[in-house]
């Protein structure tokens, strides 16, 4: 192992509070699959990940049954999404500064990462689908549990230690926010209104419209991934309609009246 390589591993196991037996697994857990292109034998984070994944969604989903013994397995397992999705995780990554670890030579991932730094300003706790975090943040945070997990000898408890404390503050039920698709449909259901999204569109300019009882009420573009415009033009709506029924407004209103 390097200097520079020994040096990273102190660094994080520094954040981490956690001090590894084998330190040849940090340097793996932090190794994106760009980082040895165009050589695909060499070894990278994706098994780590792929243990970490299933021992973090095992831990969260233990917690939250442990903690809300009343909740239904409706909440329960928005709970544990919300505390193991893809923005939760690039969140620690961020807020502990992960992201500078990570060993790659993707073109766009440190400019993608910068983004999604500045983005977190206006959704301080989660954005429920309004992001598009990078993956390789979520990626790098599962594998270095997996890691963790391995090194201490398939410890449970080890890995939730180490995982509360870069998670903190988790997802509670007050912090809990709603999916914009499903407000919207709860939305309309309760006021007996027609919903549709049209997507045709998508494929040529990359937006999502939203039509309620036959008028506009949302819209939204976003280019990378349709799954991002449809939860932004949805949200688009929800903030359109309330702001409708607060005023008593009917929905025979033109669409320049909505926009206006």
């Amino acid at each position: 192992m390097t200097l520079e390589e020994m040096e990273l591993v102190k660094e994080i196991e520094a954040i981490m509070a956690y001090k590894f037996k084998d330190s040849k697994l940090v340097i793996e857990a932090l190794t994106h699959s760009s980082f040895y292109y165009p050589c695909k034998s060499a070894v990278t984070y994706e098994r780590l990940e792929f243990i970490g994944d299933a021992v973090l969604n095992c831990l969260v989903a233990r917690e939250v049954f442990v903690s809300y013994p009343d909740f239904a397995p409706g909440l329960l397992t928005r709970l544990r999404a919300a505390n193991v999705d893809t923005e939760k995780l690039a969140r620690v990554a961020v807020s502990h500064e992960l992201y500078r670890f990570i060993r790659h030579k993707a073109p766009q991932l440190d400019k993608q990462i910068q983004e999604f730094r500045e983005s977190l300003l206006d959704y301080p706790i989660h954005s429920n689908g309004l992001l598009d975090p990078p993956k390789a943040l979520a990626d790098v945070v599962e594998s270095l549990l997996g890691a963790v997990f391995v090194d201490s000898n398939s410890s449970l408890e080890t890995v939730w230690e180490v995982y509360r404390r870069l998670a903190e503050p988790l997802i509670n039920p007050k912090t809990l926010g709603k999916h914009p698709v499903s407000e919207l449909h709860e939305l309309c259901q309760k006021n007996r209104m027609e919903v549709r999204f049209l997507r045709e569109k998508w494929d040529e300019s990359t937006c999502i419209d939203v039509m309620v009882d036959g008028n506009m009420v949302g819209s939204a573009t976003y280019g990378n991934k349709k799954e991002i415009a449809l939860n932004r033009a949805a949200k688009a709506a929800v903030d359109c309609l309330k702001n409708m029924l607060a005023n008593e407004n009917p929905l025979s209103l033109t669409q320049t009246d909505l926009f206006s």
